[in-house]
């Protein structure tokens, strides 16, 4: 798993007004995010949505973007959820679909102990020849995986990587104390990605690289040659559009999908239970919106993102 890159973006489910699923949209903006910096794309993860998705919807999305981005760009379908019998069902039809990786969430709801989340990552993990994310994100399961279950999961061969939610420092102190050589770790926060990659982490899966992928990889290139200054200049200049992107008063992907239509790139509102943003806070979105550097595809009909790097 060397080729995974430091940028991956966890992409956004397009709908039409009518509520489906806008296939055609989704390879669209699939090829656009890679020609704006994403090495590679999480579909059907929190961003896109996974829990009011069917099965159906979900397998043609893995189809439809991996079509889109080509065998050079790594599709990770989002296939784990609160049932390790479900989430070994998708892991395997998404494996026939020519997915590259898959991305395993903690499970939700029905709140395992550590022995149950170990148990679960490794059945689904024996039950494929695919490389396996572990998504670690408190905030949407009770239950945080501690590190002393991610070294034990660290040893199953091909349980290759972790994208990080917590970003309690003592947590992360553990984390990167636990895992192996060669075990990648992703920021799961865009805010936490400076912080995170000076610690050791690979990279990030991104939302705001959806608006901002270009400096988002200027940023994650720049931490990966050791270029702190430039990194940091390109973080902060991204944390307003990052705090829009997720207000309190909204979950994700509420708000990315604001910026998006607001931009004239239209994907639909969230299907229920999340509901379009409420104007007033989409009014303060496009202030925040108005004032950043944004992919040249979201302000050029019909083109595409400009690929030089970004100056700092």
């Amino acid at each position: 798993m060397a080729k995974l890159g430091r940028l991956m973006t966890a992409m956004l489910t397009p709908f039409t007004d009518s509520g489906a699923v806008d296939f055609a949209k989704a390879g669209e903006l699939a090829q656009h995010l890679v020609a704006s910096g994403s090495e590679g794309l999480v579909i059907t993860g929190t961003t896109g949505e996974s829990p009011t998705l069917t099965e159906e919807e979900k397998l043609e999305l893995y189809r439809v973007t991996k079509r889109a981005v080509g065998p050079d760009v790594d599709i990770i379908a989002g296939t784990g959820n609160y049932s390790t019998a479900e989430s070994i069902h998708l892991t395997r039809e998404a494996e026939r679909q020519g997915v590259d990786g898959v991305l395993l969430v903690v499970p939700y709801y029905n709140n395992p102990p550590q022995e149950g989340l170990y148990q679960h990552f490794k059945a689904i993990a024996d039950s494929t020849s695919l490389p396996c994310i572990l998504y670690n994100i408190p905030s949407r399961s009770p239950r945080n995986t501690e590190p002393a279950t991610l070294k034990r999961l660290a040893q199953i061969d091909n349980i290759v990587a972790l994208k990080e939610a917590n970003s309690g420092l003592a947590h992360l102190y553990g984390v990167f104390q636990a895992i192996p050589e060669g075990f990648l770790v992703y920021s799961g926060n865009d805010n936490d990605t400076f912080a995170m990659m000076s610690l050791g982490a690979h990279g990030v899966v991104s939302v705001a690289a959806h608006l901002a992928g270009r400096q988002e990889r200027a940023m994650v290139d720049a931490m990966a040659r050791g270029d702190m200054a430039t990194a940091r200049k390109l973080h902060l200049s991204l944390v307003p559009l990052v705090d829009a992107l997720f207000p309190s008063s909204a979950a994700s992907p509420m708000a990315l999908k604001a910026a998006m239509n607001s931009l004239g790139f239209a994907v639909g509102t969230p299907r229920l239970p999340l509901v379009k943003l409420p104007e007033a806070e989409t009014a303060k979105l496009r202030d925040v919106l108005a004032t950043c550097a944004l992919d040249d595809y979201l302000s050029r009909s019909g083109s595409s993102p400009a690929k030089q790097p970004v100056s700092v």
